[in-house]
């Protein structure tokens, strides 16, 4: 089988303001809690993160490299090891406690089982009810747990 980028584009809108759902995406060692199959994700510094997740019996691990990050509107990441992803995920403010998350991801399916996990929609469902979890988590807290507001400049 020979591997293709799959493209996933979501959305979700959630019942808090747009600056607290941002703060709480920005707290990645947080994914875990909210996103299925994610054993961990450990910030390195403030661009870049090793992440480590479960699918199906097997583990993968890779390092991503935030490439763009502006407050309350959108993060981009590449990986920079191990399996290849890239995406970003943006901000909308629909109204003062009201906004919409939505996450546009790229990714290599590796090996029998992605590929055939990736043709039969699961990845993408996958996406989907992470980002539900992230909606109900968010929302039942009604804050964010932290927040990194800096920015970093998309490459020229």
């Amino acid at each position: 089988m020979t591997s293709a980028n799959s493209e996933i584009l979501e959305a979700v809108d959630v019942e808090v303001p747009v600056r607290t759902a941002y703060n709480q995406w920005t707290q990645f060692e947080k994914f875990p809690v909210f996103m299925l199959g994610v054993k961990s994700v450990e910030q390195i510094d403030d661009s870049n993160l090793r992440w480590k997740i479960d699918i199906g019996e097997e583990t993968r691990e890779w390092t991503a490299r935030i490439t763009e990050q502006t407050p309350d509107k959108r993060i981009a990441w590449t990986s920079t090891s191990g399996s290849a992803n890239a995406g970003v995920v943006t901000f909308h403010r629909l109204a003062d406690e009201r906004c919409r998350v939505t996450l546009q991801l790229s990714y290599v399916p590796e090996g029998m089982i992605e590929n055939i996990g990736d043709m039969l929609g699961i990845v993408r469902q996958r996406v989907v009810g992470d980002l539900e979890r992230f909606k109900i988590f968010i929302e039942d807290s009604g804050a964010a747990t932290g927040g990194f507001r800096g920015t970093i400049e998309a490459p020229s």
